[in-house]
């Protein structure tokens, strides 16, 4: 029997091999009862997708079964990011949304992600209860079915076009006279993913010169991961630099994380680019009150927010953490090293198009190169260098090394004293430098992550190089 398991961000599996229309049919129902059980069955639901292998095949299908539960769907007619599925399901008070995507995963991979009534990532008691439901009909299986054509016929199924709203939504989320005064130039690149004919049209009604790459669909996408990553934009540093643009912006599969580079060519990483929103953030809007963060994103976000009388709160990874700080407790900023952002005003959900004009907007403003930004804010706060090492093992290793991990305590690491360690995701040392280090299993393949944070790129390696040793890795 296929193992079905909710993960970081939903349920991804091979297409063909566990992602099966079986398989989508069962969840859909186990995510049914969840929504009859909690007695949202009358708000209906949202089924949108990203661009890969048989999305729009699947969507049907999760559209008959939700029909056949007397639940009405709300279909997207073509690929939308996740996002954009989030604000719909907030702004037409739904019981939630089901999102076909596996993100940033390969093209072999397909997926599906709950996003309940409050449009955010669904959180652990949420995934519990749609897993109980799972594992019943694999024992059992009832699946509620009602033919596609006779759906709609009956009402059940209507098209829905979510772009619109959406948009006209991040139009009182950022500056935008700031950016249409700008005169910037830019290249989007969305990686042939859902986020095609989204961040492009929002600069060019305002007038912003784009340049529009990987924007077709590409259920292979184009041969990369689309993954924002430096290694994936290639492409996109070489279009900024041959146009003599200012920024090149872009997204993953869904749409829900970024990457940037400047004219030059140089890529910012996630932490950096939520350094630079931190600070812009406070400078341009005297914002106050909650940061959220994860455990594996800098500590740079604390310097400033120190100097600000600004409250930081550490979550375990994973952006349903800080997206239920900002629905429960009004977190302002909330980011993840993976690439996740999102801000008050907002839905509780990572939004990489939102992200983009955040960094068009302080460039704007700020009037200057974004490698200026960051030297600035280092000049004033103190350089740092944030790393991630992954290293793969043996499933063999990986048990050795977890019996270790559960003794591993070291007072000193690299000369410098141990401060705390705490358990909120992995093990994390920070040390009386203000360095730190956190080692992560990966839950499902025998892989460990150590991310380390210094002063330097050379004490950043010796961190992770002392700690792969101490676990025998």
């Amino acid at each position: 029997m296929s193992e079905i398991k909710f993960g970081t961000d939903g349920w991804r599996a091979l297409i063909a091999e566990d992602f099966t229309f079986g398989n989508v049919r069962l969840v859909t129902q186990a995510i049914a009862n969840y929504i009859k059980d909690n007695k949202l069955e009358k708000k209906g639901l949202l089924v949108s997708f990203d661009n890969r292998f048989l999305s729009e095949e699947f969507a049907a299908a999760i559209s008959e079964v939700m029909a056949g539960n007397s639940i009405k769907v709300f279909l997207t007619p073509y690929a939308a990011p996740t996002p954009t599925a989030a604000y719909t399901v907030k702004i037409k008070e739904l019981a939630g949304a089901i999102m076909l995507t596996a993100s940033h995963n390969p093209p072999q991979y397909h997926g599906m992600k709950f996003i309940p009534h409050y449009a955010g990532p669904a959180m652990p008691d949420i995934t519990d209860q749609i897993m109980n439901h799972v594992n019943a009909l694999q024992e059992n299986p009832d699946i509620q079915r009602l033919d596609y054509d006779e759906a709609k016929q009956m009402g059940f199924i209507t098209n829905t076009q979510p772009q619109n709203n959406y948009l006209y939504h991040l139009q009182s989320l950022v500056d935008i006279e700031a950016i249409k005064n700008s005169g910037l130039k830019v290249v989007v690149d969305p990686m042939h993913g859902a986020g095609i004919g989204y961040l492009d049209k929002f600069l060019v009604a305002l007038g912003i010169q784009v340049i529009s790459i990987n924007s077709n669909r590409c259920a292979f996408f184009g041969g990369l991961l689309p993954d924002p990553g430096e290694d994936n934009l290639s492409s996109l540093k070489f279009k900024v630099r041959e146009n003599e643009a200012d920024l090149g912006l872009a997204l993953d599969g869904d749409a829900d994380r970024m990457g940037v580079v400047d004219s030059r060519g140089n890529y910012y990483s996630p932490n950096q680019i939520l350094t630079m929103a931190l600070n812009h953030l406070i400078k341009t809007r005297k914002w106050k009150g909650l940061v959220a963060r994860t455990v594996a994103t800098t500590h740079m976000l604390d310097r400033i927010a120190i100097e600000h009388g600004i409250q930081v709160e550490e979550t375990p990874v994973g952006f349903k953490y800080i997206g239920n700080l900002m629905v429960k407790k009004g977190a302002f900023l909330g980011g993840e090293e993976s690439g996740g952002i999102s801000i008050k005003g907002h839905v509780p959900e990572k939004d990489g198009i939102l992200g983009c004009l955040l960094f068009m907007e302080m460039v704007a403003m700020e009037g200057k190169e974004p490698w200026e930004i960051l030297e600035d804010i280092h000049k004033e706060y103190g350089p740092v260098v944030s790393r991630r090492l992954d290293i793969h093992c043996t499933p063999q290793k990986k048990e050795k090394v977890l019996e270790i991990l559960k003794h591993y305590d070291p007072g000193v690491i690299c000369g410098k004293d141990v401060l705390t360690a705490n358990r909120i995701d992995g093990w994390k040392f920070l040390l009386e430098d203000g360095s730190w280090c956190l080692i992560r299993a990966s839950g499902t393949e025998p892989m460990f992550r150590i991310y380390a944070e210094a002063a330097s790129e050379s004490e950043v390696a010796a961190l992770q190089r002392e700690v792969k040793e101490d676990l025998t890795l």
